[in-house]
């Protein structure tokens, strides 16, 4: 039995008042954060009202049962007044969630985990999240069908999160737009290695486990984030200026790659030749032989190859260090500045080594029989499907050569050596990027390369 009381109007305000000030922590009125940032490919990608600083991933995880034990936790710092907020997550069962070390109430739908601290957050305010989560990840499978997120292999697994995969192994705020630095714990049966990005802190055994301590000291999208469980024959080198050269090569694929896996050091020195500074604290490679997964990826400091890689391939995603994970898109319609930027790396290693021309490569392109990369702009992907086709790659990398055309070589490497540096660590976007140019080209018009490459539809009439 329960008894009510009618107050009279003058108190029922007064203890709406009172419920209204004490709901909102002092006064402090806030809102959910939202899910997603409205990405125009990936609208649930990433999460409104805070920014990441820094994740501390501690991961355990055995192979034979391909059962993986997390806890994620997250620094941040609130953008505006939070009443709750959301972080990606799909898959995985939550055990718990705290903030700021006090129980938080959270709820799940589809790859959103909202959580709602037991006190609001205030705009500017940093707190500290913790996520205790275990399950079996998931493969998750790409608008355009390639697998991506946790994917088994022989003797292990490989975490790889191009475009959204990487909340198959850990909570965050997965967009690109989003970096942090990163500190990554991985234990695993003693007869296995653990592989991720940056420099391994620490290694010890317990109780027939082996626990790997990685950390990535510069901010990077969780994109690049990666982990790689199995058997590595792993090699320790030191590149031009002390740079720690660290590479993890399956077996079996050792043989095979150690003739172009020699060359990474000259890679990276080129690479400063034309692109500027290295931008990480440590290089290498992860070859791996996941079951679902066939391509490359530029995972930060680490790129992974399915297999040994060729020469190009190798130099594509050692580029892409420079483009991509430390200049970073904004959102997923700027890819094009990613693998426009690393397939013209690839035209210029071939000018520098004996092959063909920069411009002997544009030709053929234009002239051949290649209507896909036509299909569509390079800044305006048709769709999430697309974003990882012909006309961001090579079409991407034929809009910097026509910048080449329009200001000649000096500048053009003044460009593209002054991108990298100005945004360093940072993310940018298209309009950014073509703002950067025609301050650094005062005096050149670059209105039809814009119009016509790219951003027109069809292909450009002839150069």
């Amino acid at each position: 039995m329960s008894r009510s009381v009618r107050l009279v109007p003058a108190a029922a305000a007064l203890l709406a008042l009172a419920l209204t000030v004490t709901a909102c922590d002092g006064g402090v009125h806030g809102a959910p954060g939202g899910s997603g940032v409205r990405d125009p490919y990936f609208p649930k990608a990433g999460n409104g009202g805070y920014d990441v600083g820094h994740y501390a991933l501690t991961l355990d995880y055995t192979p034979a049962a391909r059962h993986l034990t997390g806890t994620a936790v997250i620094t941040a710092r609130a953008t505006r007044n939070l009443t709750a907020f959301d972080l990606d997550l799909a898959g995985l069962d939550v055990d718990s969630v705290t903030v700021e070390g006090q129980d938080a109430r959270w709820s799940r739908t589809g790859q959103e985990l909202t959580v709602r601290p037991h006190d609001d957050l205030s705009e500017g305010e940093t707190f500290s999240t913790t996520v205790r989560y275990s399950g079996t990840p998931r493969t998750l499978t790409d608008p355009d069908g390639a697998e991506e997120g946790w994917l088994p292999t022989a003797d292990g697994a490989l975490g790889l999160g191009e475009p959204v995969g990487s909340m198959a192994w850990f909570p965050g705020n997965h967009h690109p737009s989003d970096k942090a630095t990163y500190d990554i714990t991985v234990t695993v049966p003693k007869d296995l290695q653990a592989v991720s990005n940056g420099e391994l802190t620490s290694r010890s055994t317990k109780g027939g486990r082996a626990t790997y301590a990685w950390h990535m000291a510069q901010p990077m999208a969780s994109y690049v984030a990666t982990v790689a469980v199995g058997h590595f024959r792993i090699t320790h080198g030191t590149g031009t200026h002390g740079l720690p050269v660290l590479s993890a090569v399956d077996p079996d694929q050792a043989e095979a790659s150690e003739d172009v896996l020699a060359k990474i050091s000259e890679i990276i020195d080129w690479g400063e030749t034309n692109f500027g500074p290295y931008p990480f604290s440590s290089t290498g490679v992860i070859v791996d032989r996941p079951e679902d997964a066939e391509y490359a990826l530029e995972t930060q400091s680490r790129p992974v190859f399915p297999g040994a890689p060729d020469t190009s391939t190798l130099v594509h995603e050692l580029a892409h260090q420079w483009y991509g994970d430390s200049v970073t898109p904004t959102s997923w319609r700027d890819m094009w500045l990613n693998e426009g930027f690393a397939t013209y790396a690839e035209w210029l290693w071939q000018e520098d080594h004996g092959g063909k021309s920069v411009q002997q490569k544009f030709t053929e392109l234009y002239e051949g029989d290649h209507e896909e990369i036509w299909a569509f702009p390079p800044a305006k992907p048709s769709s999430a499907a697309h974003i990882s086709d012909s006309p961001v790659y090579e079409r991407g990398a034929m809009v910097l050569h026509k910048i080449r055309q329009k200001v000649g070589d000096d500048t053009f490497y003044t460009i593209i050596q002054g991108w990298a540096a100005a945004h360093r660590h940072g993310s940018a976007s298209t309009a950014d990027f073509t703002a950067y140019v025609e301050k650094t080209a005062p005096g050149k018009d670059f209105t039809g390369i814009w119009k016509d490459w790219l951003y027109g539809d069809g292909k450009p009439a002839r150069p």
